[in-house]
């Protein structure tokens, strides 16, 4: 009986000690970034989601040139933009070009990207490349690169503090770098200490310097060679403040300064003239200069209007500090967490890694109000500019996590952009609306032979609605009431997009370019992703009529009932109907060419069951079939960062949770996460956030399950005990 109490007592023991709630900030700054040498691709980040400062080993952004073509040292916010004078007027409508998929429309204008020289090359590349988003100014400490020595850096993810520390001539320097979490202003605390005996003391200087901008597709958004044209007027506040007005032809923003030095440190100054500075690469840009010995502290606001300053005079850097840490903290403790320490296989550490620094990156990059780009507010990509069809990759995690307020911003700015979507539709024969793929704040549609032909944006309304009515069920009628319109509308375009075959007796899709856009849009008809995606959205804009107390809409049941099935051959399924089933030759060359685009590019068969649920249009041993071959086949060298998660989710609802692990953690270069936790893909790409949004999306099916599910962490091994709190059920 002794024997029987004891092992009741220790099976009891080791359940509580399981279920005891997660030490959610040791869980965080086990994992904070830690940076000892000069790295180009180990820039960190403050930022708020609106506004982010990206700064190098210094703590501030003293070697811009340095991590030029890496992960760039920029100042970005969701409202800096500019565009290049339009001198030659060009216009959206000369760009259009009417695509006949025999439909039985007038006409199907589609927004092209010309490539013969020309007037229609030249306004393709204008409307392209404008606007794009603006490196607001560089801020940071003239330093000898050949004089650094002994570099320290940790970013306190529990705190959003930055804390470098290095050497330099003698001097050992300590700087505390921070964002406040409401403004777009960021504090600066700099200590220096004599450490070598003969050390010239020639102070301490900080540098603002104001680059013009590129307009190239994805760099710093800094020409330093035309940083003449950027023109700047101060105006002193007081001793120690000066505001900024900074113009870059029709762009207006301001900087505004503050400055402060301790009593005894008499010998600083303000360099009150422009002068010119050379870094080390031989760039020339105009600066403002503050002079110190010992300590100070800087703070820095920006802002797109003069009126919208709120002031400085009362505020400090500790201020902010203590600002930002209540916010990290209330963040941290707010949502969704996991924590991997009672897991064994050493595999376990580095997604939690993973983990954890995407969800820092996603709320510091992806807060905006308008849809995220996809390199967020750390550096250009696409000229700033962001891609509806990436929005489930960034944002559909944001519900799932517990920060569906944060999804809710971005879900706002499609009201705006409806008028838009709308005239999209119109032009090309549909009812409804029909969102464009590449946009900027306007939601003009930036001419592509490409993004103008995709559709797998259009249900991400529907879905990403859909996430944040259950996330909040205090909020899920306001959300009904606030997005019904558009549900129903992007719903209206899908029933008419589709075509009914008589001869089948089935509805179709044709006339696009799927995910997988090695594809050509007069080859595709029913490609397995979007078939699956319609199905789900239209079926949860039924739920929506139902929940607002109107009827089904029987057409859209119609459709529902009678939707192709996923095209396959021999028991796989196909990237389209008309595709053959080719594996990937190893021989083959990087470039898709050849029968290599069937088996290269987003490995979508996979995506029709994992990011969506089970429906008609398959069978699970046929996707089980698919997913091995694809394994198997596919060209992985030529996937992208959010594919691996995205062959995950298929690997987790097919019930294996170690298929899903070796996805998730697959050994291809486009599945690199930097120091810092940035998902690295190429020299080009040296961030890109779908990738951290879809691991975060992953690990919440993989703890949370889905609707049905009754496996507690479905997808982890039985042997992984994954602690986790706050996470919801996907669909």
């Amino acid at each position: 009986m002794k024997k029987f109490i004891l092992l009741l007592l220790t099976i009891c023991f080791s359940i509580s000690g399981f279920a005891q709630k997660i030490d959610r900030k040791k869980v965080v700054q086990r994992n904070n970034p830690h940076i000892t040498s000069i790295d180009s691709l180990g820039s960190l980040t403050v930022g708020n989601g609106h506004f982010a400062y990206t700064v190098d080993f210094t703590g501030v952004q003293s070697f811009p040139d340095i991590y030029k073509n890496g992960v760039p040292l920029c100042t970005m916010s969701d409202w800096g933009w500019h565009s290049f004078p339009n001198e030659e007027g060009y216009k959206a409508e000369e760009v259009l070009l009417n695509h006949d998929f025999h439909r039985g429309h007038q006409q199907e204008l589609y927004s092209a990207e010309f490539k013969q020289e020309g007037r229609l090359k030249e306004a393709t590349k204008f409307l392209r490349a404008n606007p794009h988003r603006l490196n607001l100014a560089a801020i940071g400490f003239a330093l000898d690169r050949n004089k650094i020595s002994n570099i320290s850096q940790t970013l306190d993810m529990w705190t959003g503090i930055i804390h470098s520390q290095f050497d330099h001539d003698g001097f050992r320097y300590t700087v505390e770098t921070v964002c406040h979490p409401y403004r777009d202003l960021i504090g600066i605390h700099a200590m220096r200490k004599q450490i070598a005996p003969k050390a010239h003391d020639y102070g301490m200087e900080l540098i603002m310097s104001y680059p013009y901008p590129t307009g190239e597709h994805s760099d710093d958004a800094s020409n330093w060679q035309k940083s003449n044209l950027t023109k700047e007027k101060f105006t002193p506040i007081g001793d120690h403040q000066r505001l900024f007005h900074i113009n870059i032809d029709s762009t207006n923003y301001y900087i505004d300064l503050k400055w402060k030095t301790k009593p005894s440190d008499t010998d600083w100054k303000w360099q009150a003239r422009r002068r010119k500075h050379t870094i080390p690469c031989g760039m020339i840009y105009y600066v403002n200069d503050v002079f110190f010995k010992k300590e100070a502290e800087f703070i820095i606001e920006l802002s797109s209007e003069e009126n919208q300053r709120k002031g400085l005079k009362n505020l400090s850097v500790e201020d902010i500090q203590k600002a930002s840490a209540n916010y990290w903290k209330e963040y941290w403790n707010k949502g969704g967490m996991v924590d991997f320490s009672q897991v064994k296989d050493p595999r376990a550490q580095e997604l939690e890694r993973r983990t954890i620094q995407s969800l820092y990156l996603m709320a510091v990059n992806d807060g905006q109000d308008y849809p995220p780009a996809e390199t967020g507010l750390t550096y250009n990509s696409w000229f700033g500019k962001y891609h509806l069809e990436m929005i489930y990759w960034h944002q559909a995690y944001q519900a799932l996590w517990g920060h569906g307020e944060t999804l809710e911003h971005t879900l706002s700015w499609y009201l705006k952009a409806e008028p838009m979507a709308r005239e999209i539709a119109q032009r090309q024969g549909f009812k409804g609306i029909r969102w464009m793929k590449m946009t900027d704040p306007s939601a003009a549609e930036a001419p592509s032979n490409v993004g103008s032909y995709l559709i797998w944006q259009q249900p991400h309304l529907i879905y990403l609605a859909e996430l944040l009515y259950r996330s909040d069920s205090v909020m899920a009628r306001k959300v009904l009431d606030k997005y019904g319109r558009l549900v129903e509308e992007t719903a209206e375009f899908m029933y008419d997009f589709a075509e009914y075959d008589s001869t089948r007796q089935q509805y179709i899709l044709r006339g696009y370019i799927p995910a997988q856009e090695t594809l050509k849009a007069d080859d595709v008809i029913n490609s397995p992703f979007e078939l699956n995606y319609w199905l789900t959205a239209m079926e949860m804009a039924q739920q929506w009529r139902v929940r607002k107390g109107m009827c089904r809409h029987p057409q859209w049941d119609d459709l529902i009932a009678k939707l192709a099935p996923l095209p396959s051959k021999e028991g796989i399924y196909l990237t389209s109907e008309k595709s053959p089933l080719i594996a990937h030759r190893a021989e083959q060359t990087d470039s898709p060419t050849g029968d290599d685009k069937f088996a290269s590019d987003h490995p979508m068969p996979l995506g029709a069951f994992g990011m969506l649920p089970d429906s008609r249009l398959f069978t699970k041993d046929n996707m089980k079939q698919t997913y091995d071959w694809t394994i198997k086949n596919w060209n992985w060298q030529k996937t992208w960062g959010w594919d691996y998660p995205m062959t995950a989710m298929c690997a987790v609802r097919l019930g294996n949770p170690e298929d899903a692990i070796n996805a998730l953690l697959m050994s291809v270069p486009k599945n690199t996460y930097l120091v810092q936790g940035h998902n690295w893909q190429s020299n080009r790409l040296r961030c890109y956030l779908p990738g951290n949004g879809g691991l975060l999306t992953t690990i919440a099916l993989m703890t949370a399950g889905w609707d049905g599910n009754k496996n507690p962490n479905p997808g982890f091994p039985k042997d992984w005990k994954v602690k986790w709190e706050g996470i919801k059920a996907l669909p």
